[in-house]
């Protein structure tokens, strides 16, 4: 009870129904592990939940960039409403902290893990919407994840958008090196450095290769564009 008072705090929003909430944070393999009811785990929230994301976000997105048409704006929604991307938006909120995982989903990075942690935060969305209606879920999604669309575009495309960047600019060959490689198996952490032409430009961890890349990418186009602005 404790942790869910703390989440409200975080969230800046406070559930009349708190069995919502509890449901959101519950992931099914806590609800097995307890042997709690049939439905108690947050599969059925995460279902709404992402609908009432998709129809925010497309709202938002229609009324925002007006002269986008249906073909971009669909890339831009899925841009922000991916798994990577939605997973990036928990950092802030601490969610992975306040999750119920079974022990063994727990003991294997559970709480970092990129799907888990979309899902949960689909599910909180679809809490909200059943506790305080449409108008505070909306809320909730504006306060924290539709904010710095062109940073989050960026995140979800940095590998390719990098790669397009450097070859306009002729700025050299990339190269993405594995450095390090720690922790168990089921919870491996990786780091990558990225290489563009003889110079090392950025680094990135995650806990897939690929993930480490995309944040050695993205960090290397934050670089970039600092650079390009200061000239």
């Amino acid at each position: 009870m404790r942790k869910q008072l703390e989440f409200q705090k975080v969230i800046g929003y406070e559930f009349r129904q708190t069995g919502l909430l509890q449901q959101a944070l519950t992931h099914s393999s806590y609800a097995n592990e307890k042997r709690m009811k049939k439905h108690s785990d947050n599969e059925r929230l995460e279902f709404l939940g992402d609908a009432v994301l998709e129809i925010i976000s497309s709202e938002y997105l229609y009324h925002h960039f007006p002269d986008l048409p249906e073909g971009e704006l669909t890339k831009m929604r899925a841009s922000l409403v991916c798994e990577p991307t939605l997973a990036y938006c928990t950092k802030e909120l601490h969610l992975g902290e306040y999750l119920l995982l079974g022990r063994g989903e727990d003991r294997t990075g559970g709480r970092k893990r990129s799907s888990i942690l979309s899902d949960a935060l689909e599910a909180v969305i679809g809490a909200i919407y059943l506790d305080g209606g449409f108008a505070s879920a909306k809320e909730f999604v504006l306060k924290f994840i539709l904010t710095d669309i062109a940073h989050k575009q960026l995140f979800y495309d940095s590998k390719t958008i990098l790669q397009e960047t450097v070859q306009g600019q002729n700025l050299g060959a990339m190269n993405y090196k594995l450095i390090g490689e720690s922790g168990p198996d089921h919870d491996k952490v990786f780091q990558v450095e990225l290489w563009i032409g003889d110079r090392r430009t950025s680094t990135g961890v995650g806990h897939t290769k690929k993930a480490a890349e995309q944040e050695a990418a993205y960090q290397a186009l934050l670089q970039l564009k600092e650079q390009n602005d200061m000239r």
